[in-house]
Order: C-alpha cells, then sequence, then structure tokens
C-alpha cells in the first residue's frame, strides 16, 4: 500500500492553482463532431486486479466493455486502491474486448512534470504494453487528473483522447485535450455518476465514468460491485450507448 500515493503532494500553491485554470484555455482540440445519441465509457484507472476481474465480469455479463488506464511500473505492485493487475491479466481483458489505455508508466503527476518527461514516461509505457503483446494505446487519462501546458501539447500529438478528472460532458467543443470524467467513487460515487448521466440523456452527450478498485469494501477511489452494477444497467436501461474511450471517439471521427 505505500506506493505512488503516499509520496504525492498536489502542488496547492498559488502558481499551481493559476496553472490549473490556464492550463484549460491552451493547448485544446476541440471536439468537431456532435454525439448523434448519447454515450457512455466505464473507465478505471491504474487497474488494481479488483477492477480487471470484478469490473470486467460485470461489463461482460451485460455486453459491454471498459477502457483500463493502466501504468507498466505498477502491473502486480500494491497501491492504496489494492494489489494492481499483471500483465496476464491486461492480456486477457484486450483479447475480450476491452481497451488497455495509457496512464503514464510510474503514475507521473502531468502537472508538476515538463514535456519531455511526460512524454517520455507515456513512450515508456506504450513499449511495456508491446513487450506484454498488447497494441499501442490510443487513449490516456492524467495521472491525478492533473497537467501543465507542456505536456498537454506533447502528449496531444500521440493520443486521441487524453481524460482528465473534471467533471462535465463531452460534446461538441469539448476540449479533447483535456476531456472531463466523473469519478464513482466515495459515499457519494453513484449518486453523482447517476446526476451526470442525466444531465448526459438531455444533451445526447458523451460522458466518461472512472473508477479504480471494485470490491465490497471499496477504497476511498473505488466502488462497489452492486453500485457499478446499477449503474450499468440504468445505463442500458436508459438507452445509452456503452463504448470503450477508443471506440466512442472513433465514432465521433477523432483519429
Amino acid at each position: 500500500m505505500k506506493a505512488y500515493a503516499d509520496a504525492y503532494q498536489p502542488d496547492r500553491s498559488l502558481q499551481g492553482k493559476l496553472r490549473r485554470r490556464v492550463v484549460r484555455l491552451v493547448h485544446r482540440r476541440p471536439l468537431a463532431m456532435a454525439p448523434e445519441r448519447p454515450m457512455i465509457s466505464f473507465s478505471f484507472d491504474d487497474a488494481p486486479a479488483t477492477a480487471a476481474h470484478t469490473g470486467a465480469q460485470l461489463l461482460e455479463a451485460r455486453g459491454a466493455r471498459g477502457t483500463y488506464f493502466v501504468c507498466g511500473g505498477l502491473a502486480g505492485q500494491d497501491v492504496p486502491m489494492g494489489r494492481c493487475a499483471e500483465a496476464a491479466d491486461y492480456r486477457k481483458l484486450a483479447e475480450a474486448g476491452h481497451e488497455i489505455a495509457c496512464h503514464t508508466f510510474s503514475h507521473l503527476d502531468c502537472g508538476q512534470a515538463s514535456a519531455d518527461a511526460a512524454d517520455g514516461e507515456a513512450a515508456r509505457n506504450t513499449a511495456e504494453f508491446a513487450r506484454w503483446g498488447l497494441p499501442a494505446p490510443t487513449t490516456f487519462a492524467y495521472p491525478y487528473g492533473d497537467v501543465a501546458a507542456g505536456p498537454k501539447r506533447a502528449l496531444g500529438s500521440r493520443f486521441s483522447v487524453l481524460r482528465a478528472l473534471h467533471p462535465g460532458l463531452i460534446e461538441l467543443g469539448a476540449d479533447l485535450n483535456q476531456a472531463p470524467a466523473v469519478g464513482i467513487e466515495g459515499p457519494e460515487g453513484e449518486a453523482r455518476a447517476r446526476d451526470w448521466m442525466g444531465r448526459a440523456l438531455r444533451a445526447r452527450a458523451w460522458l466518461i465514468l472512472y473508477t479504480h478498485d471494485v470490491r465490497d469494501d471499496p477504497s476511498p477511489w473505488g466502488c462497489t460491485p452492486q453500485a457499478l452494477t446499477r449503474l450499468i444497467d440504468e445505463a442500458l436501461a436508459a438507452g445509452f450507448e456503452l463504448a470503450t474511450v477508443s471506440d466512442a471517439a472513433r465514432r465521433l471521427g477523432v483519429c
């Protein structure tokens, strides 16, 4: 349990707060095609083993697939959300049709990193995926949800979608280099996700949901299998198109 999160300290300085405001305005890549119908993507950050096993089983039982944002350097390691899955687990997920997408190799904070460091970590992660026998990832999620201008510019040339953590919908004009997402985490996570699902339905927008572990006693960053099941079932009943992040991006003409 004593991995990256124990050493991580967010930049709470005035400069850091200003950077977070300014970076939303620069190196933007607006979505050019509005979704024709509401879409939803279920994603799992860091890919703990419980997400790779329980989360995948819940999606597959309903004919859906998820997106797993994986750090190659954390495979098989203990993190605050439990033990991460391993290469064999990720291969099994990919063979079942799930998307294995990119975090940074070591869970590097892109908000406090240089462009070269962030780009190098993405390249190293891609190389690790190749060593595992997986295809090169096409989508990315910023660890901790933070990014500075340099990494945003550099990584924007590598990936079709770069997902952040600020809540929102992906609709016409949304920034694909800092795409919003809504967390299914903590005591209010399920209700929060359900609220944003309602907004996505009304706007005919794309919503990305994320969590980490999926277990009966989840970490503060995870959810229970029961909560995930209810949200998947409600999304299907409401008429959402369930798609991985990369599949949704392709349907919107994002290369």
